[in-house]
């Protein structure tokens, strides 16, 4: 799950998508990663970790990195949660970049629309709200696929 910062949809995407996949037994390496790289090392934002926790889930022990060419050796799937990301990614790795491995994490709801995940940095917290429903759903439809 990669994101800009790694600090508000990518902790929810990888935090959601860990805890259906361990519900539905699977044994899956799930992380996520930022582009930019400003938040390295930090935590979550706070309104992701509040939403978070809301619906059961506990993201506050995962520290921000960023997204490195190296993930395309680590990960059959890569979800970014906007085109920009995309973008990003393919700057960062260059020639090794994998179009393979990558897709937007929305595409699971909507197959070739190609919308983005809304970024809900220095918006209101009902903004989060809305971003982790959205993520859910998506996760919901990997899980559904995988299952």
């Amino acid at each position: 799950m990669v994101c800009l910062g790694n600090i508000c949809r990518s902790p929810l995407a990888e935090g959601i998508l860990e805890q259906k996949a361990q519900e539905a037994g699977f044994n899956w390496t799930i992380d996520s990663a930022g582009t930019n790289g400003y938040h390295v090392g930090e935590s979550p934002h706070k309104l992701s970790q509040k939403v978070a926790l809301e619906h059961g889930i506990d993201i506050s022990h995962q520290v921000t990195r960023k997204f490195i060419t190296e993930d395309f050796d680590r990960f059959d799937k890569i979800y970014a949660m906007a085109e920009d990301v995309v973008d990003e990614m393919k700057m960062i790795s260059g020639k090794n970049y994998n179009a393979k491995k990558v897709d937007l994490l929305l595409n699971e709801l909507y197959p070739g629309q190609n919308r983005d995940v809304p970024d809900p940095w220095s918006r209101p917290e009902y903004v989060y709200h809305e971003v982790f429903d959205l993520i859910e759903e998506a996760c919901d439809a990997i899980i559904a696929k995988a299952v």
